[in-house]
């Protein structure tokens, strides 16, 4: 009796393990994508959920989108390692290569390149070091052409102070107002705003880094990773994923990307605070 009863507890015990080992082996299969807060979490999931939903189904694992309010809750679970797959600039992908494991598998086609400009009839700013103490208009770091501004400038001391602005459009704007010396911006969005030539001149010109790119972390399996690759990189992506194409690239499908060309672009995120 004692000895049916015994078999019956190692049943019981076995059955809870099995239970226990399938939940866990569930839990690891949901993977979680995000991007960069630059919206309220009901447009930015037009954006970014049909990813989600387009990566599950081509990896036939689930794979849910994650907004983050602000850039405060997305860099702590950045650097908490919370994210598996994830869609940024190419200094937050060097840093998750370098801390987390991450690989870099698709990008969007192109390089960024970034201008830091001043208003035509300025003739006191000859080049970007004239800067130091003076004002710039630009986007809140971390974002990436105000990060390649502060590059120039190793001594802290000597940086220049950055303006807020909500756009490069409006950066432009308020320099050319005077509100400050000079405004940074992406190099393409300068020759938007000044067709002419006529208002603004170029102090400054960066060289080109890989643009934004979806990076993906070390849990998700080799054969996931594969699967991820070859639906981004697919003509069907632009088919899917309308939304996504039309705000960042709506004449060129995104192309494969590899490790070597993000290396060492970690370096201007070094006065970014948390990393």
């Amino acid at each position: 009796m004692n000895f049916m009863t015994d078999k019956n507890v190692l049943r019981v015990i076995s059955l809870l393990f099995s239970i226990l080992l399938s939940s866990a082996t569930q839990a690891v299969e949901e993977y979680t994508f995000t991007a960069p807060p630059r919206g309220n979490e009901e447009n930015e999931a037009k954006v970014y959920q049909p990813i989600a939903n387009y990566l599950s189904k081509a990896t036939g694992t689930k794979i849910v989108y994650k907004h983050s309010d602000n850039w405060l809750s997305y860099q702590d679970g950045m650097r908490k390692g919370a994210f598996d797959i994830v869609f940024d600039g190419p200094h937050f992908v060097s840093w998750r290569m370098a801390n987390l494991k991450h690989v870099p598998l698709a990008k969007l086609a192109g390089n960024l390149a970034f201008v830091v400009a001043v208003r035509k009839d300025n003739m006191h700013i000859h080049g970007i070091k004239d800067l130091a103490g003076r004002t710039v208009c630009g986007l809140a770091p971390p974002n990436l052409a105000t990060l390649t501004l502060y590059g120039q400038f190793p001594n802290p001391v000597r940086q220049p102070l950055v303006l807020e602005a909500e756009s490069f459009e409006q950066a432009y704007k308020n320099m050319l107002e005077g509100k400050c010396t000079a405004a940074v911006m992406r190099d393409k969005m300068l020759e938007k705003l000044n067709k002419d030539k006529d208002s603004a001149r170029v102090i400054f010109q960066s060289p080109g880094v890989p643009n934004q790119a979806f990076s993906v972390g070390p849990r998700l399996p080799t054969e996931a990773r594969y699967k991820i690759a070859a639906a981004l990189t697919s003509p069907d992506a632009r088919k899917q994923l309308p939304q996504f194409f039309d705000r960042y690239s709506k004449d060129k499908d995104l192309i494969s990307a590899n490790d070597i060309e993000f290396r060492g672009l970690i370096v201007l995120l070094k006065d970014t605070w948390g990393f």
